[in-house]
């Protein structure tokens, strides 16, 4: 599976930036997505759609994922299960020397099935892929944490 880390520096403390990055609210208008949630903490499972739900249902197409580690302020990790592929999201916390945090991100991706053959001259394709939305997602950490401190 390809996989694919990166790091990013932010000014606030890590309980600011816990809020904002791994827990997941009804509706991200950063990522423009939906989700609703079952449970708390490690075994959660969650769905999300693309856009607002507004009280529909995601119907049985949602992605649907699940939180396989939770350690508040310091750790969350996700799978992501989609027909043809599962994301994985893995985010850590630590207090950075300015007294900001440091937030590094591991995103993998792992094709379901297929052919043997197509999955190995794909595999430079899917790990541009990781890299370039490992990028995106590092990119909007200051807007997540933005977003979550005007909810308050």
């Amino acid at each position: 599976m390809p996989i694919e880390t990166g790091v990013r520096e932010v000014p606030q403390g890590r309980r600011e930036v816990w809020q904002a990055l791994a827990v997941l609210s009804p509706y991200c208008a950063v990522c423009d997505v939906s989700y609703v949630v079952q449970g708390r903490g490690a075994g959660t499972t969650f769905v999300c759609v693309p856009g607002r739900l507004d009280g529909r249902d995601p119907g049985p197409e949602a992605a649907r994922g699940e939180i396989v580690e939770w350690r508040p302020r310091r750790l969350v990790a996700t799978r992501l299960d989609l027909p043809a592929e599962v994301w994985t999201t893995r985010i850590e916390l630590e207090d950075a020397d300015d007294g900001g945090t440091r937030v590094t991100m591991a995103v993998g991706c792992e094709p379901r099935g297929g052919n043997r053959l197509a999955g190995r001259l794909q595999a430079r394709a899917r790990q541009r892929l990781v890299r370039q939305t490992l990028d995106a997602e590092l990119e909007k950490v200051p807007e997540h944490i933005e977003l979550a401190a005007r909810a308050g």
